[in-house]
């Protein structure tokens, strides 16, 4: 031990024996808050003896100590506010719950009296019904006979028009090979006509 750990060792012994009852009230009450204050003030403590004493070391130790403080003050302020924020997600929570509830409670009975309503108003309007039942069939059967008629013109209609698209193309091709004929008629007598003038 040299003379410049004898006071370093004598601030660290001062301070643990003063903060130790600090520590363990602090503990019991489970207040990290004021646990943090207690590491701080550590700190100063350290810092002041090492710039009075000029001991690079302990100045050191006092920096160091006061980071871990503020990363403990830091990571409370965080735990609370992430406790915060649960607590107020489980009270709107429980607030929507409420609402989803009333809002099942009002549709349910909305649904009973629509209900109601429609069964009275279907009562009152059975035969109404029964007749307009009868007049749709009837609607329904006539539209039926229409599209059915229609449907034979338009097939008819299409026949004749395929039966003349095809006797178009018959004669079309009738006057195709009538107009080959000529053709080979003509080249042949062209030919013939050719080796007739030779022989002369």
């Amino acid at each position: 031990m040299t003379l410049r750990t004898i006071p370093r060792a004598a601030v660290g012994g001062w301070l643990k024996v003063t903060r130790a009852p600090l520590d363990a009230t602090f503990g019991v009450l489970g207040r990290e808050s004021a646990q943090v204050a207690v590491d701080r003030v550590d700190a100063t403590v350290r810092a002041v003896a090492g710039a009075a004493l000029r001991d690079d070391e302990l100045l050191a130790d006092a920096g160091a100590r006061r980071r871990a403080a503020d990363e403990r003050a830091r990571a409370l302020r965080l735990r609370e506010e992430a406790s915060l924020r649960a607590e107020r997600g489980a009270d709107q929570a429980a607030e929507r719950r409420e609402q989803a509830t009333a809002r099942r409670r009002s549709a349910t009975q909305r649904a009973r009296t629509e209900r109601k309503r429609a069964d009275e108003k279907r009562e009152k309007s059975t035969e109404q019904a029964s007749r307009t039942e009868q007049r749709r069939r009837a609607a329904n059967d006539r539209a039926a006979a229409e599209a059915e008629d229609t449907i034979e013109a338009r097939n008819r209609r299409t026949k004749l028009e395929s039966l003349d698209a095809e006797s178009k193309a018959l004669g079309e091709r009738e006057a195709a090979l009538a107009a080959r004929d000529e053709a080979e008629r003509l080249s042949g007598a062209a030919a013939a006509a050719k080796a007739e003038r030779k022989r002369r």
